[in-house]
């Protein structure tokens, strides 16, 4: 390939980086090619043939997403191979509260200045996250912006489409008092929240290597824990009861997710002591003085998300979660109500 532009490398921008970067990425998106896929990386779009055998009306459900100010600490720790996971989380997760099977993903990575060696290490997380959850990443875009974002620093986002069948669509619709409600447990803190975890900590490059009691790892570590992905847990379970609301449980914690699962009427009420609450969140409670409903507000706590089933197929769903690799937990059940949600 010929094409360079001197004048364009003078003003910031690299093509050439660009095309090695392509060229480094793609033993990464080779595992993630499932079937569906119709073309590789490289071309103006990327081809998908959704397999809708067997369903009577298919439903896209798309989902976009970033990974907030995490991004901070994979900077000044120097490691950019989970990040694309959190990205990839993000989207993923939140389809699947749909039941719908995530298909294909497409990153955005916008770059101070595209080392490539740099840019093929994100896009191996974005891999990695993509065979965790069973799609493919079959496109993106790393756009270089000299003088907009310091020449080391990045963004990543994504967005994500998958597949249901209408009528199996989960919409909490057939949701009544009495339901249990199933948390799956979290990784850690997940992806969002970040702005508050940076200033409870002040992080900056000595804070971050900090260790602590309660953490079995240096801090920066376990906050760069990759988001959990749900998908292939999720999908089993929808296959084998009922699974009437599902919640991810994200920015705004349990107060702002959980109702987003109910319908008119309806609460959930919590056993907080059923709630697996992780180490780092008693640590940035006590850290940062945080109130107990700030916490709830803001976090996961220690559980990624959130579902909804009848009485008689709890027990079972919980063997189903458990024989995926979910260790699950019953935290309380759905009551009468307009009340959002409330802990006992």
């Amino acid at each position: 390939m010929n094409s360079f532009s001197e004048s364009y490398k003078a003003a910031g921008v690299d093509v050439t980086a660009g095309y090695k970067s392509v060229e480094l990425m793609k033993k990464h998106v080779a595992r993630t090619k499932i079937d569906g896929v119709v073309s590789g990386i490289g071309g103006f779009g990327g081809l998908f043939a959704p397999n809708v055998e067997g369903m009577k009306e298919p439903v896209l459900v798309s989902g976009t997403d970033g990974v907030g100010t995490k991004i901070k600490l994979a900077f000044l720790l120097d490691k950019h191979d989970t990040i694309g996971i959190d990205a990839v989380a993000m989207c993923v997760n939140d389809i699947i509260c749909c039941g719908a099977k995530p298909l294909f993903f497409l990153d955005y990575i916008a770059i101070g200045k595209n080392i490539p060696e740099k840019v093929a290490e994100i896009v191996s997380g974005i891999a990695e996250g993509c065979v965790q959850s069973g799609c493919a990443l079959i496109g993106g875009e790393t756009a270089e912006h000299p003088g907009l974002m310091p020449v080391d620093e990045y963004d990543v986002a994504g967005f994500s489409v998958g597949i249901a069948d209408k009528s199996k669509l989960i919409d909490g619709s057939n949701l009544k008092a009495g339901d249990v409600l199933i948390g799956l447990r979290s990784s850690g803190v997940h992806s969002n929240g970040f702005s508050l975890v940076r200033k409870i900590f002040d992080i900056d490059e000595n804070s971050i290597n900090a260790e602590y009691e309660e953490l079995d790892r240096p801090l920066g570590e376990a906050l760069l824990t990759p988001t959990k992905i749900y998908v292939k847990p999720i999908l089993a379970l929808i296959d084998s009861v009922n699974v009437k609301a599902i919640s991810h449980i994200t920015g705004g914690g349990f107060y702002e997710n959980i109702p987003r699962m109910l319908k008119e009427g309806l609460t959930a009420k919590i056993k907080k002591d059923n709630i697996p609450v992780l180490p780092i969140f008693k640590l940035m409670q006590k850290v940062g003085n945080i109130s107990e409903h700030d916490m709830y507000n803001t976090f996961n706590m220690g559980v990624g998300m959130v579902t909804a089933v009848s009485k008689e197929d709890a027990q079972k769903a919980l063997e189903v979660l458990k024989s995926n690799g979910e260790d699950a937990v019953i935290l309380g059940e759905v009551i009468e109500g307009n009340d959002g949600v409330v802990f006992e």
